[in-house]
């Protein structure tokens, strides 16, 4: 069929007929044998699928080279890289959720305030700070003793005013915050 011949009527000789062009078409698109030839054979599919679809009397081959590039292009579209959303450049693109921490935070302050000053700074110099029952013992000038009963009332209370699930072997002020330690206090 030449590219002035009218499509005949009968779909699939005018179909057998625009394989060769179909392939030049797919070459000149893919650049590869193996690919064109694949291209031409999904092309044919989609055409006998889509059959209903088109209308007689209209240009045939353009309505098949149309199919072609449209699936030349999905091919393309489903080969673009994407980026796997475990990966770590994907992780550092996105912030966890913080309403929850500061929520949490709140509370945890609300409940420190209302400890004893005493057991507030055991509490506080031993947990957030790290420094040693007796390093604190010796700077408030109290027995380690009563530096340690200060720690475990402390955190007892927190327990029971935070709930019993919550563990408070450590307040969870994160090292972001900064001078808010103080402010706690």
């Amino acid at each position: 069929m030449s590219i002035q011949q009218a499509p005949t009527g009968d779909f699939q000789a005018d179909l057998t007929t625009m394989l060769p062009r179909l392939r030049i078409y797919a070459m000149s698109l893919t650049r590869d044998s193996d690919h064109a030839d694949d291209l031409v054979q999904q092309t044919v599919l989609n055409s006998l699928v889509g059959r209903k679809s088109f209308r007689p009397g209209t240009n045939f081959s353009g309505w098949l080279f149309r199919i072609e590039r449209n699936e030349f292009i999905s091919g393309l579209r489903r080969q673009r890289p994407t980026v796997d959303l475990d990966d770590t450049l994907a992780n550092t693109l996105s912030h966890a959720p913080r309403q929850e921490n500061g929520i949490v935070m709140r509370e945890f302050k609300k409940a420190f305030r209302v400890l004893p000053g005493t057991q507030r700074k055991a509490l506080l110099l031993t947990a957030l700070e790290g420094h040693s029952h007796k390093s604190i013992a010796a700077r408030s000038g109290v027995s380690v003793g009563t530096v340690k009963s200060r720690v475990s009332r402390a955190r007892a209370r927190l327990r029971q005013l935070l709930g019993d699930d919550v563990g408070v072997s450590a307040p969870p002020l994160r090292p972001h915050l900064g001078g808010q330690a103080a402010a706690v206090a």
